[in-house]
This record gives structure tokens, sequence and C-alpha cells, in this order.
């Protein structure tokens, strides 16, 4: 007696199985059951978290999958033939069948994919050891056989699978969810199992957890699919029976024999995933060295160069650390890090100075893994590698994003390619992600979706329930309103569901055999990646590390070379002074555009009233600014700055907290006061510190009353001891890696310093790091010009691909122009190398490559003005170019094919071709050309003439909105509420108007200034007031309400839309200082206040004045004509 389900779907059939694991493992408890099997689509993406979940459950999982088979080749794609596979339920026997089960399905993805991951009959033979398989649902090779009317070929097909796995291994499956196909496909399986001898098993095609959840799961196959529930010609269930079902509702559905035969199988399947073993690929040391010893002689010749002096403090934590390392087996991976930082540097491949913790190790340090002196800044190995706690070190390396790709080019050439492995990610249905999703399959009205999405406070970390909790509003709606009700509980059993795979950024896999003896892998586009997560991988004694690409290494790389070529100086950051007052002024004047981790406009808030004056400052700032450990920016600025002594809670504090001003800032400070007040050892003091941030209370109430024993055996008085140990829970939680901090501020300093003394070069090298983004370009040319350093425009005779300096300026590269390609550049650039500058267009043209060069290429040149020294208006060389160029395609077709004489005849095209005398374009349609061109206005900005009107009347610029968007998304919290009003000023870049369902009109606006661009939403009522506003070009102010989304950029709902024009200046002449006259005047000033200013100029005295700020006039028509009348109308100017 008994039952077992082994054909399972969790909900990593991606967008398909509704069963939770959690839930799924819960309910097969209460049902009495204590194995269950995992047999996803394909894929076997959830084995290690079905696994631990089972087995902390006391439970039996059995690990398997229902794969794709095909005929033939898995690796040929036939066109048209979409349903080229069948089903197969693949069952681990034991750890052979789970290996072999994993080479299945990694060659069904990485190789068989074609709408499936399919696997082929003579692949499944080779790998079909220590697997049960079954022949699955209707959609089963020899089910499909017997729904064609084909027996014989069924039982063939039988036959054959039970060869292929084996006697006893292959069952022809029954499943019964109320369609007439199954109860005819059955009684014809129970025949062949009669004529074959092959034994059947019943299963329940389970793809939700209980019976009501099928229209959860419906809704799933509508998101999946992009359908509605309510339409009919879509893929859906055909029932509600595809449940996690008892023993005995599968009793009265299938035989006996078939429900036992689930029990045998259950019996036989015993896999035990190894956790905790490493799998370390293996490093060669030199002949006649061990691994152990390769490393010392490597850390004591590296810090020869390190340090002038080995002292006995750098000499014992060396030793220190390379115990701890023996001891725990990880020489491989400090020489494996090692080896490929060393290729990197040796290729002039820029290496971060740090990341995360390991910038805590002497060893690390040593071995130019790290560049930050852990000593120095009092750094701890043991947040790093802990002795007590049984982890791999975790070392995280940072390269130039633009060669990043050569250093893992290098570890697959040396460990091999099916060593290397990225790593898979998921992406889940977040809050209001799923309700917005669940909304659309539901086909409820955005308006009302949206609504309630909005309703979703933006936190991190939030969920629907605590939504509910938190939000007296959604709970209203939620009892009141059935469609919200439904919407919100079928959101809340999606959401955290995984929606769709991605790849890992960073993360690399490097393993002793090849990858797939260990997981199974998948591909996604050209990326090989693992099928389990960055954690499984690491439980699994997986070699994970991270291989980042970060942009301001390139930056750094980029501008010192272009110190070098400009000065000849070679600059070894690393050796400049950490002191530099010039540096620190930047930093306390918040000049830190460009700056790593410190151009935020929070940030440079933060920055100006913290105004840092050393490194350490520098650390903290960037360990404070980040969500949580704000709450202490106020207590920390204060205590910094105050004259008074800082208080502590004990004075055994005040060494550990002195450099912090009194504060908790890092988690190495709770590790450092549990070992020195509390007397335990690094290692363990790290374990308790991961106890406070994870709130695991139990441990915690049990530390504190080691912590408190230990604090009075050292002169800390109970209730003190009690009230630091309080005050270690509420900071733990969101300390910062210390290590982590001071590595980036280091990168950061470097940068600023850049900044400071070779600010062309930098600039340069950051405007080329931001080429695809015109946002960012404009910002830094703004800043650039702020700096005093020229930006010069696109110049085919002196540009080349990115921005490069050029006697102090810098000068725009022509890769950021549109529809202008690197061939065409590299042409361009060739060409004027090797024959010198190009005279004019006919030259230009005759001379470039015109496959590259097309026409699309030379329009787009020329609007953005890199042509304009070619001696001709770009309203002309538009007007000829594309007949030049025909003409010149002809002349080289006539030459190839003899029709031309040997005698000079190639320059009369350009003669023949009459330039017609067009006016040049106005500046504005100039500007139109190059923000087409290149995103950006480049000779000047339309909003010029208006900029400080624009600065006086608006409350915040489009920058305010970007910038706060961009903090949002790393989980700051935002500036701008919903609903704040706001006024805003611009040009009218783009409008698309649009008729409301009840024939209103209304648009989505998008509003130019100086900075960047807003979106703006004018709802009907104010379209009707103002639309005569809302064209191209127009100037205008926008007065309104923020409207914000986790999911779009903040926008402003307009309520008041006026034009904007500049502000005039009202200039008088007076023949001499008459006070009745200019009472008089200043009496009918006050009829007309505004922001322009008044200039007297006293014609005698050869005096002007000025009106303060703030004492302006509105320039109106009837206030010129009665001035006309006060002073004369020669006397009453206006510009």
């Amino acid at each position: 007696m008994g039952f077992t389900h082994l054909h399972v779907h969790t909900e990593y059939s991606l967008l398909d199985g509704a069963s939770r694991i959690e839930k799924l493992l819960d309910r097969c408890q209460e049902l009495g059951m204590n194995r269950i099997a995992i047999t996803d689509h394909g894929v076997m993406y959830g084995v290690v978290q079905f696994y631990k979940a089972a087995k902390k459950r006391g439970m039996e999982p059995i690990l398997g999958c229902e794969v794709y088979v095909t005929r033939g080749d898995d690796r040929a794609k036939k066109s048209g033939r979409e349903r080229d596979y069948a089903h197969l339920v693949l069952l681990a026997e034991n750890e052979r069948g789970y290996k072999n089960l994993m080479k299945l399905v990694t060659e069904g993805f990485v190789h068989g994919f074609y709408y499936k991951p399919r696997v082929s009959i003579a692949f499944l033979r080779k790998h079909a050891e220590g697997l049960i398989a079954t022949s699955a649902c209707l959609a089963g090779e020899v089910q499909q056989a017997l729904l064609r009317n084909q027996y014989d070929q069924a039982k063939d097909l039988a036959l054959e699978y039970a060869d292929i796995f084996g006697e006893g291994n292959f069952y022809l499956e029954l499943q019964d969810h109320g369609m007439d196909e199954q109860r005819m496909v059955n009684q014809y399986l129970r025949q062949l199992a009669m004529e074959t001898n092959l034994p059947l098993v019943a299963t329940n095609d389970v793809h939700y957890v209980n019976r009501e959840d099928a229209a959860v799961q419906d809704v799933l196959l509508c998101i999946q699919t992009a359908k509605t529930v309510d339409e009919e010609d879509r893929m859906r269930f055909p029932s509600d029976e595809f449940y996690l079902k008892s023993e005995d509702e599968m009793a009265e559905l299938f035989p006996r024999e078939a429900l036992d035969n689930t029990e045998k199988i259950a019996d036989r399947c015993h896999v035990e995933l190894e956790f905790g073993n490493l799998h370390l690929p293996q490093f060669t040391a030199p002949e006649g060295l061990t691994n152990h010893a390769y490393l010392r002689q490597l850390c004591v010749a590296g810090l020869k160069e390190r340090y002038e002096t080995i002292t006995p403090e750098i000499q014992e934590r060396l030793e220190y650390e390379l115990d701890v390392i023996e001891g725990m087996g990880y020489e491989d991976y400090f020489l494996i890090v090692w080896d490929f930082i060393r290729y990197a540097r040796e290729n002039s491949i820029m290496v971060g100075p740090g990341r995360g913790s390991a910038a805590g190790s002497i060893v690390s340090y040593s071995l130019e893994i790290i560049d930050i002196d852990p000593l120095k800044y009092d750094l701890l190995f043991e947040r790093f590698l802990n002795p007590e706690r049984v982890s791999m070190p975790d070392i995280d390396i940072d390269f130039c994003y633009e060669r990043r790709g050569e250093v893992i080019d290098y570890v697959i050439r040396k460990y091999g390619a099916d060593h290397v492995s990225q790593i898979v990610t998921f992406g889940t249905m977040a809050a209001r992600a799923a309700i917005r999703d669940v909304g659309r399959a539901l086909n409820i009205p955005y308006g009302e979706v949206d609504r309630v999405a909005k309703m979703i406070p933006m936190e991190l970390q939030i969920t629907i329930d605590k939504a509910l909790k938190d939000r007296e509003d959604l709970r209203v709606l939620y009892r009141e309103d059935a469609t919200v009700k439904r919407l919100i509980d079928v959101s809340r059993a999606l959401e955290g569901t995984p929606r769709h795979t991605s790849t890992h950024a960073a993360g690399v896999v490097i393993a002793k055999n090849p990858v797939d003896d260990y997981v199974p892998l998948c591909r996604n586009g050209d990326i090989i990646a693992t099928q389990y997560t960055m954690t499984e991988l690491e439980e699994l004694g997986l070699l994970k590390m991270d291989f980042l690409g970060l942009r301001n290494l390139t930056i750094i790389q980029k501008a010192v070379a272009m110190i070098k070529k400009n000065t000849g100086r070679v600059i070894d950051l690393n050796q400049v002074p950490y002191d530099d007052e010039k540096v620190y002024r930047i930093f306390q004047d918040a000049e830190t555009l460009g700056v790593f981790q410190f151009e935020s406009s929070g940030m440079r808030n933060f920055l100006r009233e913290l105004k840092p004056t050393r490194f350490e400052n520098l650390i903290a700032a960037n360990a404070l600014f980040r969500p949580g450990p704000m709450q202490q920016i106020p207590r920390y600025i204060a205590n910094k700055n105050s004259s008074a002594p800082i208080r502590y809670t004990h004075p055994s504090l005040a060494p550990i907290l002195e450099e912090t001003y009194g504060c908790m800032v890092y988690q190495e400070q709770v590790m450092r006061i549990v070992r020195d007040l509390g007397g335990y050892s690094f290692g363990r003091s790290d374990l308790v510190r991961r106890a406070m941030a994870k709130k695991k209370m139990k441990v915690m109430e049990e530390e504190r009353k080691n912590f408190v024993s230990g604090a009075l055996e050292r002169d800390v008085d109970e209730k003190s001891a009690n009230k630091i140990y309080d005050e270690m829970i509420d900071f733990a939680k969101y300390a910062f890696n210390k290590s982590h901090s001071a590595a980036y501020s280091y990168l950061a300093y470097q940068t600023a310093w850049l900044k400071v003394y070779y600010p062309v070069e930098f600039m340069t090298a950051l405007l080329t790091s931001v080429m695809g983004s015109s946002d960012n370009i404009y910002q830094y040319i703004r800043e650039a010009k702020r700096l005093g350093i020229s930006v010069l425009p696109p110049d085919i005779n002196e540009s080349g691909s990115r921005f490069n300096t050029e006697n102090g300026k810098i000068r725009f590269g022509m890769a950021a122009i549109k529809n202008v390609g690197s061939g065409a550049i590299e042409g361009i650039a060739t060409e004027r190398a090797k024959n010198g500058r190009f005279t004019n267009l006919y030259d230009f043209l005759n001379r470039a490559d015109l496959g590259a060069v097309n026409k699309r290429t030379v329009e787009s040149l020329i609007k953005a003005g890199a042509l304009d020294g070619l001696h001709m208006r770009r309203s002309q060389m538009l007007a000829i170019f594309e007949v030049m160029v025909d003409e010149i395609n002809n002349q080289r077709r006539r030459t190839l094919s003899g029709q031309f004489s040997l005698f000079g005849e190639e320059s009369p095209v350009e003669m023949a071709i009459p330039i017609p005398d067009l006016p040049e374009f106005t500046e504005q349609e100039k500007f139109e050309m190059e923000k087409e061109m290149t995103g950006i206005y480049l000779s000047g900005h339309p909003l010029d003439s208006v900029a400080k009107a624009m600065e006086q009347n608006t409350s915040h610029s489009s920058q305010a909105f970007r910038e706060q968007d961009e903090e949002y998304q790393v989980g700051m919290p935002r500036k701008l509420r919903d609903g704040q009003r706001v006024k805003i000023g611009g040009m009218v870049a783009g409008m698309k108007a649009l008729t409301t369902k009840n024939g209103k009109r209304m648009a989505f606006m998008q509003l130019e200034d100086l900075e960047g661009l807003v979106e703006v939403i004018v709802f009907p009522e104010a379209y009707e007031k103002y639309h005569q506003l809302l064209n191209p070009e127009e100037m205008v102010y926008v007065t309104g309400r923020v409207n914000l989304s986790d999911e779009e950029a903040a926008k402003v709902i307009a309520q008041e839309i006026r034009e904007l024009k500049p502000i005039r200046t009202l200039y008088l002449r007076l023949p001499i200082r008459n006070q009745d006259l200019e009472s008089k005047v200043k009496k009918l000033f006050t009829e007309y206040p505004g922001e322009s200013a008044v200039v007297w100029h006293f014609v005698k005295d050869r005096k002007s004045f000025k009106t303060p700020q703030g004492k302006g006039v509105k320039i109106t028509g009837r206030l010129e004509e009665r001035l006309w009348d006060l002073l004369g109308k020669d006397n009453v100017v206006i510009r």
C-alpha cells in the first residue's frame, strides 16, 4: 500500500508550473506522503532547492526531469518543424543516474535547443545508466502513436525504451485528468503492458498544489503566452485535475498495481547531493614545489615589493593567514586568482584595487590581488575567511570593462572550455510586477490595475501582504471590490515566482572536471550558464568568481594613457599622496561629477555637509550612503564637525569607534566590539555578526549571555554591556563591509586626483565611457565647460572614433554620431593619416571608401557639423552630396571598365557639379540637426536665451528627476514625493496626442531643459486649456504634480502650462539725477512687479545703476508706453 507522486512540475517549469516548492512539500506531508519527485519540463533549475527543502522536512526527494526526446540528430534545426519532440520522464535512481540526467539536460539545452531543449534517442541511449524512465503524458512518444491509432508502432517504441533503459527500468505511465483521450490511451497501455510484460505506473501530471489553484495556473499560462483569460483561442489545461492528489483519489482512478509501482520506484531512488566537498581546479606549481610552498614563496616576494620593512606585525599576519588558508585547503584558490590577475596585469588590462572582504587579506595584498593595505586601514582577515565557519572564500575582481572578456578567455584556455561556465539568475515577479502581469492576464482595465499597483509602497523587499498590512486604502479596496480582491489574491499566489532566466552579470564557475559533471547547464543566447544559482554552486563546492567589468577602471586606464601621450609622464596612481588638500577640496565642495561612487546628487549633498578632510572620511561616506546606514549620517556629521568630546556608552568603545566619531559604521567594528569587550575570537565574532545581520533571535539571545559575561570580566558593567549589545543588534542588520568601502574609496580618490591634476584627460576618458548615453555626454560636457575646458565639435580632419584631447581641449568623437559606424571611422582615419587632410567635400567623398562611408553616413556627418571645416555651408553640402556620391561611383565604375583615359580625367566631376548658392540654416535648425545626430546640442542650445528665466522660475530641473530615479533603482529613498507640486521649464521636445475612450483629447509630452528630459502627462482638462502651447520647440513652464512608479521614470501631471520667455532687461536713460522723476518711475514699477532687471543710466554723471535682485519689473507693452510718456521714446530701451 502507498503512493508516491513521480510526475511533478514546480514553479521552475517557468510560467507553466504553479507548484511552489515549500507549499508543495507541506501539502505532501499533510497527505501523509514522505517522498515526492521533481520533474520540471526539460530543466533542473529547482533541484537543489527542492532537495534541501525536502531533506529539511525529513522527506526523501526524488530527482528527475521531464525531458524532450527527438528522433534523429537533436543538434539539427529543422526549419518549419516546431513539434519535433516528445516527452519522457526520467528519474535518477542513484548518483550515476543523477550525473547522466545532468548530461542529458545539458545536451538538450546547450546543443539540442529548437523550440524546446531536445535530446536525441542516440544520446539518451549513451546516458541511460542509473535512470528509471516513464512514458510521460499524452505528449509521450508511445502515447502519441496510440493517439494516431498506430498500436504496433507504440509497441515497438515501448520495447525500444525498455531496451535503452534495461529490464525493470521503463514504465508505461497512466494518467487520468478527466480527458477522453487519456482514458482511451490508458486502455491501450494496459494491453501493451500485458503483451510486453512492461510495468504500469500511475501518476498525476501535477502543475499546482490544490484543485483551487487551477485558476492561478491558468493565469500563469496567460502571462506566458501574452493572452487574457477571456480569449478562447489560447493554451489552457482541459480540467482542474492537475493537482497533488491524495492516495485515495489516485486509488479511485488506477489499478492497485500501478500505485504500488510508484512505491517500488521510490524505494529504488536514492541520490545524495554532495555539499561542502570542494571541486577546485588543480593549479600546477613549478616543478619541485608544492602549491603551499609556491604560495608562500609568492607571498614573501610580494611583501618585499609592498613594504620597505617587513615588521614582526606584518610577518605574523602573513603566517596566520597562510596557516588558515592551508588548514582550510584553499591554496589552489589563491593561486588560481593570482594567476589570472597576473595575466591581466602583464597584458595591460587594468585591475581594480579590491572589492568586498578580500581587501582584508595580507596574502591578497602581497599577491597583488588587491592594492589596499589591510594593516594600514585596520581591515580584518576573518571578515574574508573565517576559520570557524567553513565556506569558500569570495574574491570578486574588477577589470577594465572593455577587456574583461580577455581575462575570462584566458581562464577558458587554461582550464578548458568545458571546465568554465557562467551562472544563471532568475527574474521573479515582485509585488507590483505581479499585480501588473496578473492584471493584464485577467483583462482588468489598465487604470484599475495601475491604481492598485501604485498602492504598493516603493520599498525594497516589499510584499503584497505587507502592503495590505501597511495601507488602509488598499485593505478597504480589497474588502469592497471583488475585481481587486481577485487581482490581489492571484498576484499573492504568484508573487516571487520565477518568471524568466538571465545570466549573472559577472559570475563564472571554474571546475576541476567538466562543469556538467557537477551541475546541469543551459544556454542563454550565446552564453552557456549553469542551471543552479550562485549560492547553490557554492554549497556544492564549486569555485565561483565574479569577473566584473568596471567602467571607471577603463576611464582611469585611458586617462593615464592620454597623460603619457600628451606630457610624457607615467602616472602610477598607487603612488600618489592620499592626503592631498586639493583633492579633498573637490569632495568638500561636492564637485564630484565623474568621481567614482561620489557623483549622485544625494552623495554630493552629503559631501557638502560632511566636508571630508582625510581618506577615512571617504571610506565612511561610502559605507554610510546606503539604505539603512543613512540614518547614522546626521550623527556622524554632527560628531565630526563638533568640538565637544564624543560620549561613548562605555570608554572601552573609544579605540574602536573613534575613527568614525562614535558611530558604528562597519561590520568590522561589530566584530572588534564582540572580540575586545566580550572576549571572543575574531572568527567567532564574525559568526555573531552574521547572526545579528540575519536576525537569528535564538542565536542572538544565547550570545547575549556570553557577551555580557565576557564584558563583565573586562570591567564593563552589565547595564552598559546590554546597551552595547542592543546597539550592535540594531546596527548589524545594515552595517557595511569596511574592506569593500575602503577599496572603492581608494578608486574614488584616484578618479578625483585625475580630475584635479589632469582634468582634460580625465574628462575626455569620462566622455568616451558614456558614448552610448546622450544625457551623460551632455552632463559631462557641461562639467568640462565649468572646469574651463573647451569641447570642440566633431571634425573629419581632427576627430577619431572616441573623444580625444587636442591642445588642452576635448574633441568630440565621431563614434558618438548616429549612423557613423566603426568601419567608416577607421577608413576616414586611415586615409587621413596616409594622404593628408581633406580639403573640400569632393576631396573627402572621392578619397573615402563609399562602401563604409555611405550616403546615410555622409548626411549624418554633415548634420552633426563634422564637415563644417570643408569651406561649404551645411545647406549646400546636403543639397549636392548625393549627386556627388553617385557621380564618383559612376566614375569609379567607368575606370574599372577601362572607359576613362589615362590623362587625369578624374577631376572633371568636381567641376561639373554646380554648388547652389543656398542660404545657411538658421542657428535653431543647426541645433536641431546636431541633436538629431548626436543626441545633444553641440554648438549651442535653443534654451540658452531663456536659461536665466528657467533658473529663477522653476523648482526642479530634469536632473533632479533623473538622479532620484537612479538612486531609487539602487535602493535609496526618493526625494520627490508622489503628488508633490513642482514647476519645471523647457522646450517641447516631443508630443503624442491621443483621444480617450470618452472622446476627449490628452497628450504625453517630453519637456527638455538644459540637463535632459522630463515626461509630462497632459490630461483632458489641462489639454483643453493649453493645447495651443503644445507645439514642437515651444518653450513653456509646466506646473503640476509628481507621478511616481517603480517601473518607470518619474513624470509630471500638468495642471498649468505657461509660455516661457527670456528675461529681458529694461534700460532707462536720464540726463541728470531727478528725484521727482525717479519717484514717478519707481511708483509706476510697483504696478508691474516681475523678474526683469532695470538699469538706470545718468548721462551727466556717466554712471549706471542696476536694481537689486527681487526688485525687478514685468515688461509689457503698456509699461513701455507709459515710460515713453515720462522719459521720451529714445530714453527707453528693452533688450
